[in-house]
Parts: structure tokens; sequence; C-alpha cells
């Protein structure tokens, strides 16, 4: 029997002892829902019943920090490399250059290039001791070092590879545990870690980590086997994103790794399953760009962003176009993508990832405006001398098509000479750039077709494809279809981009439907009806129409082209009847302003800075310049002698501006820094909506050159 003393004591003692095995109970309880929970989300699915090595329980910061500002990011196209590159590895150098190690030719051969790329271009610097493709790279200290690859033979490298910053004399300097290839790695304090791989028989789940003077050795394991993984280091934690998987699939998980903890954790998924991916990290923040799915041809142009400090895991923009295998790199504040592969085939473009920054805006009552609006200049991808992709190697011309001649005259732009002639079908009205930029159509309305030109060669191709009543034509900013503008039918055909097959056809509700442009985000476009003075939007997603907006009394409106502002904010619609152009705020539809101009106000078009908008004056024989920034008329220049200047376009460099004389039979080309009249071209009978080809831009949106 205790004493009394004892007894005292456990008597005061007793309520606190319930409390503290109360709230230790409570706290077990919590866990074991929490431990259940995380078990319950994962299913049969590969990445998600493996356990080995990975903790998957939550880990808030010890010391709690601000939400960081995951970056929107804007790509801008910026040069190319001297020869297409798929699958190369990368390194930075520092300042704006990177390195570029091996890869595969379009001709799929392993290279044995090592050069050195800036945002315009590269230049040869040193080759590898073997024709390498799916390595790794990792800079540490005064060299970039290469891990293992495949080779032409089909077989995997064991070597470590020693590239000084110059490029120049490469050599072997250690092996990795096995030979392999597919693989990804990032450096961390002066250590190199490689991600996964292939050793020809087997998928690697490993995570191997080397520096220089020290054998490789494994460090950490992989829940799941992996190859083709995105791999990249921010704030001291290495970052692996999707990859492909040993059931043929391709995984979201998001992963990583702290050095020194030997646990491989998880910190959220992927918006979808993507493989082939690049990575590369500003600040506290990964990026994982583009990619494809398990199947090749599925490229995605998705950018994701990966906050390892909150784990918060985003969309951060898109690619232009979708590709897989392309190399990254940080520099600076920017990040540097060099190749790839996209439908095309592999790809030598060079192009950066800025920071854009995004304005959330608010939801109207009948019309859903974008979630998301870019506050930059929707065309900054059109600045002068901005060439992509075909339109790189397309001649300089202007094709000009003459409604009443049936026929389509080309234009020489440096000697403002027609080269060629030839006859297309009835009553051609506009020559459109396809979204892809390899084709222009010239829509012969009454002929109920379309004319393929080859912009190579500035002659037709092929034959002509049927299609009804296309007065004019569109492409959705996502290049799933094209829109043909059936003005006599009143409808907009959504067709097949390149076949042309009828996928739904939309009547619209109003009259005389013939130009168009979209909102900054896509998701709605703005169509004038010319007979009926009306405006109409439709839902592109939806392919519906969603408002009828009618201008305002007290003018019979006629209007006609339409433009977006730089900011994404207004719609400019030019009247032929008011003399001037409405403006409609892009987030709400609604008309806010009248901005006169001249009488018969008809086409208008972009300078390639996107300071001004060159507004047709067809009844006056002029051209009005409107400043974006200020809304106002800044000029107007006066074509000599008069003409009914109409449809057109700028040159690439921005210095000439193009249009057709309607009732004239002529072409006008004017100097951009000065609207004095440079030429005078006689043409057919009726020329209308001419394009002016190559112009700057990632994709065309139709018309005769709405790019983005």
């Amino acid at each position: 029997m205790p004493g009394p003393a004892l007894t005292e004591v456990r008597g005061r003692r007793a309520p606190h002892r319930r409390r503290r095995i109360l709230l230790l109970f409570t706290l077990a309880v919590i866990a074991a829902a929490a431990a259940a929970a995380i078990l319950a989300d994962h299913g049969g699915h590969p990445e998600q019943t493996a356990r080995r090595g990975i903790d998957t329980a939550a880990r808030p910061p010890r010391h709690p920090k601000p939400k960081a500002a995951i970056l929107h990011v804007v790509e801008r196209q910026t040069g190319s490399l001297r020869s297409p590159v798929q699958d190369a590895a990368a390194a930075a150098l520092g300042g704006t250059r990177v390195m570029l190690l091996g890869g595969l030719t379009a001709a799929d051969s392993s290279r044995t290039d090592v050069i050195v790329v800036t945002a315009h271009g590269d230049r040869p610097a040193g080759t590898l001791p073997t024709a390498l493709h799916d390595t790794a790279a990792a800079r540490l200290g005064n060299a970039v070092y290469l891990f293992g690859g495949g080779t032409n033979a089909g077989t995997q490298s064991d070597a470590i590879v020693r590239v000084p910053l110059d490029g120049s004399a490469a050599s072997t300097v250690g092996r990795l545990p096995a030979p392999s290839s597919d693989q990804a790695a990032a450096a961390i304090d002066g250590t190199a870690y490689v991600v996964g791989g292939y050793t020809g028989t087997r998928w690697l789940d490993t995570i191997v980590a080397w520096r220089p003077g020290s054998p490789a050795h494994v460090v950490a394991r992989l829940p799941f086997a992996l190859r083709y993984a995105a791999v990249t280091a921010a704030a001291g934690t290495l970052v692996i994103a999707g990859g492909s998987l040993q059931n043929g699939t391709a995984s979201s998980a998001v992963l990583t790794f702290v050095p020194g903890q030997a646990r491989v954790r998880r910190a959220g998924r992927l918006p979808a399953p993507t493989t082939h991916a690049a990575a590369a990290a500003i600040g506290d923040v990964a990026y994982v760009i583009g990619g494809r799915g398990a199947l090749v041809g599925s490229a995605t142009s998705r950018i994701v962003a990966v906050d390892v400090r909150t784990h918060r895991i985003r969309s951060a923009g898109n690619l232009a176009p979708a590709r897989s295998d392309l190399a990254a790199a940080a520099v600076g504040s920017r990040i540097l993508l060099a190749g790839g592969r996209d439908a095309s085939g592999t790809r030598a473009g060079l192009s950066e990832l800025v920071a854009a920054r995004v304005t959330r805006l608010r939801e109207t009552h009948s019309v859903a405006s974008a979630s998301v609006l870019p506050t930059r200049d929707v065309y900054a991808f059109d600045g002068a001398g901005m060439l992509t992709g075909a339109a790189r190697l397309a001649r300089p011309l202007v094709y000009v098509p003459n409604s009443e001649s049936d026929t389509v005259d080309v234009i020489d732009q440096r000697t403002f000479r027609i080269v060629r002639q030839f006859a297309v079908s009835g009553l051609p009205q506009h020559v459109v750039p396809a979204w892809d930029l390899r084709t222009l159509y010239v829509t012969n309305d009454t002929g109920n077709s379309l004319t393929p030109i080859d912009p190579i060669t500035g002659r037709p191709k092929g034959s002509m494809i049927p299609v009804d009543d296309p007065y004019n034509m569109y492409f959705t900013p996502d290049g799933s279809y094209a829109i043909v503008v059936a003005e006599r039918l009143q409808r907009l055909d959504f067709r097949n981009p390149h076949t042309f097959r009828l996928h739904h056809s939309l009547h619209v509700p109003c009259f005389g439907v013939d130009h168009l442009d979209f909102t900054a985000d896509g998701r709605y476009l703005l169509a004038s009806c010319e007979f009926s003075g009306q405006l109409i939007v439709v839902d592109v997603a939806r392919e519906r129409v969603v408002r009828t907006i009618d201008l305002p009394d007290g003018r019979a409106g006629m209007p006609q082209d339409v433009k977006l502002s730089p900011d994404g904010r207004i719609f400019y619609v030019a009247d032929m009847h008011a003399g001037g152009v409405w403006e409609v705020d892009a987030q709400t539809f609604r008309v806010a302003h009248f901005l006169a101009t001249g009488a018969g106000a008809h086409g208008l078009y972009p300078s390639r800075d996107a300071r001004d908008l060159y507004v047709t004056n067809r009844s006056e024989g002029s051209i009005s310049v409107v400043s974006f920034r200020t809304r106002r008329a800044v000029a107007k220049w006066r074509l000599p002698g008069g003409g009914s200047p109409d449809m057109g376009g700028v040159s690439a460099d921005g210095k000439v501006l193009w249009l057709s004389g309607r009732y004239n039979a002529q072409v006008y080309a004017i100097s951009t820094r000065t609207g004095r009249l440079l030429a005078r071209i006689p043409v057919g009978s009726g020329p209308h909506g001419l394009c002016v080809w190559p112009q700057p831009g990632r994709h065309s949106l139709g018309h005769t050159g709405i790019m983005r």
C-alpha cells in the first residue's frame, strides 16, 4: 500500500494525466485518418502503388513563409540553330550562354556536337568522344559534365565526360554504376544528381550522385522506374516531374529529393501525364516545359510551375507550337529553349520564356469574360523581323486576289513589280495564311473553293479544295479548326484546318458576317455583320453565339474589319458608313466609344511595334494613324491623286504598308515612317484582301494575316 505522501501526489496529478492521455489519443486518431487518406489515394497505377523510398506525409515548412508568386511566362521566338536538334543535353554557362551537347538530328542520328547557344544563334565549340543522344548534363565549377547516353549503335554509355566551358577537349573522367540513356540530371551544391534511365534491358529507379574526384553512387530510390523525366534543381531541392513508366504509360507525379535526406517525397501532380518534357528553374520555382503523352505525336504546349517551398503546382503558360524533347536552361530571369520536336518534325528554333504579368478579370452577367488576360502586348511575337517556322523560308511577295478578274497577281516586295499572275475560281476575296504558316489559301467565294499556294515558290500547289461560300477564313487560336466565313449563307463553318472537312456549321443571327478577331485568351471571337449593323460574340470552344450587339442608335452602321488592341482590352471595329472605328470593351463586350477617322473606314492593321493602328478610309483615299496608347488619331496620310485603300498588311520589317485599291485596280505601297506613297502598281480588276507574306508571328489566326 502506498504511503500518504504518494497518494497525495497521485491525487493532485490525476486530472492532468487524463487530459494528456486524451490529447495523445486524439492526435493518434487524426494521424491514422491522415495516413488512411494518403493510402486511399494510391490505386493500381505503378507510380501510386509503389511505397519504397517515398514519404507521402504532409510536411509544412518549419518556418512558414509567404506564398511565392508563380510567374506566368510567355514564349518569345528569338532566333534559330544552324541545324535542327532534339534530345540534346543543356547546361547554363553563365550570362546569356547555354551549352548544348549531343542530341538527335532531323534524320534521328546521334550527334557529337558541342555548341554554345545564345537566344539569337549558336556557334560550334567542340565535339564529344562519341555521338550521343538522350544523355544528361550538369555544370559543376568550371566544366560541364555529361552522363551516359544512347549511341548510334543502339547501346548505352556509362561514361562521365568532362567538357570545359569553352567546349574544347572533352575527356572521360568517370563511370556511372551502369550504362544508361534516357536519364536527366541537375546539380546542387557541387554534386550532380542523375535521375532514372534505361540500361538497354532494365529501367532504372535510381538517383545517382557524383562529384569530381569521387565515384558515382546511388543515394536514393524512386518509387517507380522512370525514363525521360523532366528534372531541375530549385532552392536546394531536386524536382522530378513526369516521365515514362515501365507499363507503357506516362507519369503525372511531381517528386522532390533533398540531398542528405535519402527519401523521395511527393509534391503533387501535373495536370496530365507527361513525358519527354524539359525543366528549368528560376528562384524557388521549377518550370516543366512541353513534353507529350505516352504516344508519339501527342505533344503538349503546357508550361507548369512547381513552387518547391509551398508545393503549389499551377499552369504558367503555353508554348507555341506544342513540342517535346526540347532543351531548356535558365539564363538569369529567363529560360532559353532550343530545338525539340513538334508535329512537323525536329526543330531548329530558339526562344525564351519571359515573365508576363496577368490581371484577374470580372465575370459579366451574360458572357463569362476571360479568366486571365495578359497585360503584355498580344502582338509581342509580331515584331519586325521575328519570322518563325515555315515563314522563314517564304519568298517576300504580295498576293493580290482580283475579285472581278478571277485572278491573283503576285508582286515582288523588293522591286514593286508583278512577277506572276494565275487564274483561280469565281470571286476571289482574300488570301489567308494557314495557322501553321505553311500554306496560303485564296478564298474563292462564288467558286465555293480554296486555292492553296506554296509560299516558298509563290505558286499554286495541289488541287482546289471544295468549301461552301468562303468569303473569308480564320483559324481558332489553338489551330484546331479553320473557321470559314460563309457570308451569304449566314454561317461560320468550323472545319478541319488541313482537310477542310466540315465539323460544325454555326448559323449566325445577323446579315453580312465577314470579319472577326479573338479575345486575348482565345475564348471568344467578335465578328462584324456588315449588312445588319451588328456585332456577334461567339464562344469558340462551344461553337455558339452568346451575344448579339446592336451598334448605337443614330448611326446606320456598316461594320467591317475587327482588331484587338495590344493590351487585349479593346476591340477596334471599322465602320464604313459611320466613317471611323468603334471601341468595344473586350471584357464586357459593350460599345464604349467612337473615333472618327474618315469616310469609308474599312481595314485595320497594327504597326510592327504595336504602337499604332492603321485605318484605311476607302471612300476618301486616306489612311488614319491611331495611337493605341492615347486612342486618338495622330496622323492622316492621303494618297496623291486619290484612291480606294481597302485591305492589306504590313511588311515583315514594318517599313511598308501594302494596300489594295479596291475600285482603282491598283495596289499601294506606303512608307510607315513618312506616310509617303512608294509605289502605285496596276493589277487586275477589283483587288481585295491582299496578303503580305511572310509576316512575323508564331501562328496565323487568318484573314490577311492576324498574327499571334
